[in-house]
């Protein structure tokens, strides 16, 4: 697959770096917390959403209520788990192909982007050590709506000063094809064959992309 682009745009999870299982255990210990059954397979509808509604989804799924301080200490409590388990995390991290795919962009003259649900995202960048490759970082401390709205993506092209219609998306959840496809840009899915015959492109890696 060859690139025709003049901006990329990345989500981060699932598509730089795999944090999926941290992200799960840490889910996992709060619906624990909470005596709501939770699994891999509840935890596929949190991909791609921010903190604050994966929370109000795993309450619905137990059809919990809690105070708005009891909800807060959890979302502090989760994310202090999660970041406990990627405190070691470094560039040998990154998903098959990503180093390769954004130096050959940058030397192409493709500008780069994140566009994450994420409010760790820069902090997990700096652990990878590849923030100085992005022209921009939009990330969940910066926008308002979290996916399907296509807020992060339309953030991010106008920060590079580019129409959606000239960026790809990659991303690897349904929450996220759905904000790129909804923001007016190209998008492709890397990596979960959930989305393979539902998603415009596909790609198992990164490394099947080509900039030449």
């Amino acid at each position: 697959m060859k690139s025709n682009y003049k901006a990329f745009i990345f989500d981060l999870d699932g598509v730089l770096v795999s944090t999926e299982t941290n992200h799960y255990l840490a889910w996992k210990a709060i619906a624990d917390e909470l005596g709501v059954p939770f699994s891999e397979h509840e935890n596929e509808s949190l991909k791609g959403v921010s903190r604050i509604e994966s929370l109000k989804i795993i309450l619905s799924l137990g059809n919990v209520e809690l105070s708005s301080q009891a909800f807060d200490e959890l979302l502090i409590k989760k994310n202090n788990i999660y970041l406990a388990s990627i405190e070691s995390l470094d560039q040998s991290n990154l998903l098959l192909g990503v180093k390769q795919l954004l130096v050959d962009a940058k030397a192409a003259g493709i500008k780069l982007a994140l566009g994450s649900s994420s409010k760790n995202a820069r902090f997990i960048l700096d652990k990878l050590t590849i923030s100085h490759l992005f022209d921009v970082v939009i990330d969940g401390n910066d926008v308002m709506n979290p996916k399907p709205n296509p807020e992060v993506f339309l953030k991010g092209a106008k920060a590079l000063n580019f129409h959606p219609s000239e960026c790809l998306v990659f991303e690897d959840a349904q929450s996220g094809l759905e904000a790129a496809i909804n923001g007016g840009f190209h998008a492709v899915a890397v990596g979960n064959p959930m989305l393979k015959n539902t998603a415009p492109m596909y790609l198992n890696d990164l490394t099947e992309y080509r900039i030449n």
